[in-house]
């Protein structure tokens, strides 16, 4: 039996076609973080969490608001384990064990040690925090991809820490020379 390749799509964004089939992801682009044969793993950095702000996070968890004037984006990061943050930033900020290194331009750090860094001005220069993630199993994220639910693209520090978070879509698809008005979301055969 011939081996199935695998690209790897750890520090790529996939792209949600229109007619993916779950609003929880509709025109979502998704920073993918880890992905494996075991499986993938994955922040929607362009759904913000209503009128979440940082500092009420801080407030909840009991953590000191240090500098008022930092302000980090709150996303809804997928639905998976949503009650659970997940802070996707620059590598100039690392918790050696607590820091997946996802390539040289973005980390992913989910302990609350970030959380205090950021707000006492100690932590990364480009961060978003995500409540929640999006999780494939093994196979599930590739056989979404080939059924033409997401496109894929390469990640930019510019796209991602962006605070245009109703463009993220479109840019993204800008960046793979795709004009999002002629997608349709209607599937078929010719």
């Amino acid at each position: 039996m011939e081996a199935q390749s695998h690209e790897n799509l750890n520090g790529k964004l996939l792209i949600a076609m229109p007619g993916i089939g779950d609003p929880r992801f509709d025109k979502s682009v998704v920073y993918v973080c880890a992905h494996s044969p075991d499986g993938a793993m994955g922040l929607i950095i362009n759904k913000p969490a209503g009128d979440l702000q940082f500092s009420d996070l801080l407030k909840q968890l009991r953590i000191p608001t240090g500098d008022r004037s930092i302000k980090v984006p709150v996303h809804i990061g997928g639905p998976v384990e949503n009650s659970r943050g997940f802070v996707l930033h620059s590598t100039d900020y690392s918790a050696t064990e607590a820091t997946l290194e996802v390539n040289a331009e973005f980390g992913m750090t989910a302990t609350r040690d970030i959380l205090s860094d950021i707000s006492r001005g100690a932590g990364p220069v480009s961060c978003l925090l995500a409540l929640g993630y999006s999780g494939w199993g093994p196979g599930q994220l590739e056989d979404e991809i080939r059924a033409n639910g997401w496109l894929i693209c390469d990640a930019s520090s510019e796209l991602v820490f962006s605070n245009e978070q109703d463009r993220k879509w479109d840019k993204a698809l800008a960046t793979i020379g795709i004009d999002p008005r002629l997608l349709s979301s209607k599937g078929g055969m010719a």
